[in-house]
């Protein structure tokens, strides 16, 4: 099995993440609802492009924020995951 940091997170089809002017955050739009998201999840969003795995989302992230670890990258995506908004290749 591929460690989850290798792991590539990627939005899954029909999934688009988009800024609600009216909520004023950033959401992830999907056929059955819409999930609001911290600035936090938004920034982890924003790199699931299906080409970086979660190891190199957390040194994107780290280059900007204070305090990231990749473990807390891969629980924020596995909890995406669970919501069926991302989906994990690799």
């Amino acid at each position: 099995m591929t460690p989850a940091h290798d792991r590539v997170p990627r939005l899954r089809t029909g999934v688009r993440a988009s800024y609600d002017r009216v909520r004023e955050s950033h959401v992830l739009l999907f056929p059955e609802g819409v999930l609001v998201l911290n600035p936090t999840a938004a920034a982890v969003v924003g790199l699931c492009d299906g080409r970086a795995t979660i190891a190199d989302v957390a040194r994107t992230l780290a280059d900007e924020f204070d305090g990231v670890r990749t473990a807390d990258v891969a629980e924020l995506v596995a909890r995406l995951v669970e919501r069926r908004v991302v989906d994990l290749d690799g």
